[in-house]
């Protein structure tokens, strides 16, 4: 993401739960059900009988210093997933087109070259419009009114969500109602065209994991929901958090930063934090957002996709 997670005022961190081992992670898997469906046939295979437990899709901001860089174009996002990555779906992120959104010409020459790579348009990540728990009720309806543009550029593009930050300012209950506030307003007017709004743990007391569930409880619209990072946690459990929002996940952001010499991240047990969200009973898409130096961008897109299907094969075997 653009910006890095500020330390939430007010609560204390929420304690660690305890890891678990592989063998924990499999039972966990077999316990939700995943072969609750009828035994297979013979000669039939797991491939032939059920989807795959998730989905990869890339986030764009994996490709920033590439972007800003002038490397790639925006409108070139989509190919260079499917042929570079081998990945069909992706998440963009509004600054790479910002001057765009009413651009509808634009709109359709990228949504026509996804198209023709057989690649799916997931969301837009908002940015830069304003927040939408500004204290000030005429700033906060117009960081409302600044994200519409975005919304109906998504669903242009046919995607399921735009993803915004939930800033506010005062107490963590006086935080919780603004946010709350804008989140709603602003998922009306997203329903009106099928789209969901949904909040990344982003900085500030979006990074406290009750927070940000406190406020999902009280928007309560089915079209607003939560985009659980990895990382983004500050003086926060990690594994709590994503544990926290994945009730109200429409999507998960599986952020990595580096890896070890066997290809595991090292600020993240993927295999623990795959185990919370199978287990919250998400099977949706898991997308890749590679922020680390170590590695360049391509080479961390496709460390953290080796992991993300190493693990899901683990536990799909």
């Amino acid at each position: 993401m653009p910006q890095k997670p500020t330390k939430p005022p007010g609560t204390p961190p929420m304690p660690s739960p305890h890891p678990c081992s592989r063998r924990q992670f499999n039972q966990l898997v077999a316990a939700i059900g995943l072969a609750g469906g009828a035994p297979f046939a013979r000669g039939e295979t797991a491939t032939e009988q059920a989807p795959p437990l998730f989905q990869i899709s890339l986030a764009q901001w994996s490709l920033h210093r590439t972007i800003f860089a002038g490397t790639l174009d925006n409108l070139d996002f989509p190919r260079e997933a499917k042929r570079a990555y081998g990945i069909a779906a992706v998440e963009y992120v509004n600054q790479f087109f910002k001057d765009r959104a009413k651009d509808y010409d634009y709109l359709a020459t990228l949504d026509q070259r996804a198209k023709d790579e057989g690649v799916t348009n997931l969301l837009i990540m908002c940015d830069g419009l304003g927040n939408l728990g500004d204290p000030d009720a005429t700033a906060r309806t117009q960081a409302i009114e600044n994200h519409f543009p975005w919304v109906e550029a998504a669903k242009r593009l046919g995607c399921h969500s735009i993803r915004v930050n939930a800033a506010s300012a005062g107490s963590f209950e006086e935080q919780q109602k603004l946010a709350a506030d804008g989140l709603a307003r602003l998922a009306d007017y997203a329903g009106q065209l099928d789209l969901n709004v949904i909040v990344e743990n982003h900085g500030g007391l979006s990074s406290n994991g009750r927070w940000l569930a406190g406020v999902m409880q009280q928007v309560a619209k089915p079209n607003c929901g939560t985009l659980p990072d990895f990382g983004n946690f500050y003086d926060y459990d990690r594994y709590a958090g994503v544990e926290e929002l994945l009730p109200f996940a429409k999507g998960v952001s599986a952020k990595s930063h580096a890896f070890d010499a066997a290809g595991n991240e090292t600020a993240t047990d993927y295999r623990r934090m795959l185990a919370l969200v199978l287990a919250a009973g998400y099977h949706g898409y898991v997308g890749i957002e590679y922020e680390g130096k170590d590695l360049s961008e391509p080479e961390g897109i496709r460390a953290t996709k080796t992991l993300l299907e190493r693990v899901r094969a683990e536990v799909a075997g």
